[in-house]
């Protein structure tokens, strides 16, 4: 007989007390692991910062050093419209000119701004002052992408606020340059010839 008071099976593991304790041991590994890789994540993303395009340094500094929350999140889908304003990609003067050829300048229709990119359109451009007035109040002030993508991954309202501001104008965008495609008085760049467009441009003087 064991110690007064002491009860000897109380000491002995159960099989439901090994197993938890093995489950709890492989979650910490697994934390662990994932910990780790998002670091290592991070660590290369940083590194190529300094050798890739401000476009997208843009999108990737707003984006490391939320990686996990942008990963772990439960809701938001990232339609073609916010992809283009999150990643610079789109219907943007700069884009057009400098990467896709379709524009002779890279200023903004809109308000004439010489260099309009998706910063420009987010936060700066007057023609959409009255649905970015709607943006910042759900979203605050600050229209940087880091703080606009911080704020994403904290609440759906911050994501769908965005969404909804991209859709908006995206879509106004997009329409003023299909009607600058078809319109036989824009720079030949711009106008649409059966994919021969940029051939076109590039064979006129300079």
């Amino acid at each position: 007989m064991g110690p007064r008071g002491r009860n000897p099976g109380r000491d002995i593991p159960t099989e439901n007390t090994v197993l938890d304790s093995g489950t709890d041991t492989v979650d910490r590994w697994r934390r662990a692991a994932r910990s780790l890789a998002y670091a290592k994540w991070r660590e290369r993303l940083l590194e190529e910062l300094c050798r890739i395009s401000a476009t997208r340094q843009r999108t990737l500094e707003a984006l490391v050093l939320v990686l996990e929350a942008w990963s772990d999140r439960r809701y938001g889908e990232l339609s073609f419209r916010l992809t283009q304003v999150l990643s610079g990609h789109g219907c943007f003067g700069r884009y057009l000119w400098r990467v896709c050829g379709r524009e002779p300048h890279p200023g903004c229709h809109q308000c004439g701004h010489p260099d309009d990119d998706a910063q420009h359109a987010l936060e700066a451009c007057p023609r959409w002052e009255h649905p970015r007035r709607n943006l910042v109040a759900v979203l605050g002030q600050d229209l940087s992408l880091r703080a606009v993508v911080a704020r994403m991954v904290e609440d759906r309202s911050s994501w769908e606020a965005m969404a909804g501001f991209c859709d908006l104008v995206m879509v106004f965008r997009e329409a003023e340059e299909c009607e600058r495609e078809w319109d036989p008085s824009s720079a030949p760049q711009r106008r649409r010839r059966d994919g021969r467009r940029v051939r076109e441009a590039a064979a006129q003087p300079s």
